[in-house]
């Protein structure tokens, strides 16, 4: 059964995903902070209801996974407004939570082996992007291949939650 916390965590993913990826592609330093922290807000509202959702199902290892997501989240909306430079720190903690969120969600068999599979792609992704930062990589949140690769995998995962939220019951 579909609930109003499931429709408002799907739309948390889905402004996140979107706003997040637009804000990644912009020009604009005032543009790409603007969509970020609309993205952020977004997501870490999904997160929270994700994780009560979770874990009121008893699936605690899927309900921490989305409290980590949060907390990742969080660090890179409170590095948002420093601009990329000075937001690597918080950038580097928040993907690596990221990355630990994604496979705490994506080991159990809760979701869909593809969702799964897209998930750990991102963490994998967003881990080397933090070693490489780590051993003085110069690398920005927008910078390509790493860690830009890593976002699109996120937002596939995120439209696999969104299904799984939304999806009719069976």
């Amino acid at each position: 059964m579909r609930t109003t916390s499931d429709t408002i965590a799907s739309l948390g993913l889905a402004i996140g995903g979107a706003f997040g990826l637009a804000g990644t592609f912009v020009a604009s330093a005032s543009l790409r902070e603007t969509l970020w922290t609309i993205d952020g807000v977004a997501l870490v509202v999904a997160a929270a209801l994700l994780t009560m959702k979770y874990q009121r199902l008893g699936n605690d290892c899927v309900a921490a996974g989305f409290l980590t997501f949060l907390a990742g989240e969080s660090l890179l909306l409170a590095g948002n407004a420093a601009g990329l430079q000075a937001s690597v720190p918080s950038y580097v903690g928040g993907i690596s939570l990221w990355a630990a969120a994604l496979i705490l969600v994506s080991v159990p068999n809760t979701f869909a082996l593809w969702m799964r599979i897209t998930g750990l792609i991102a963490a994998v992704l967003f881990l080397v992007s933090v070693g490489m930062v780590l051993w003085g990589a110069p690398l920005l949140p927008t910078s390509a291949p790493l860690p830009a690769a890593g976002y699109p995998f996120l937002v596939l995962t995120f439209i696999g939650w969104i299904w799984t939220l939304l999806k009719p019951d069976r």
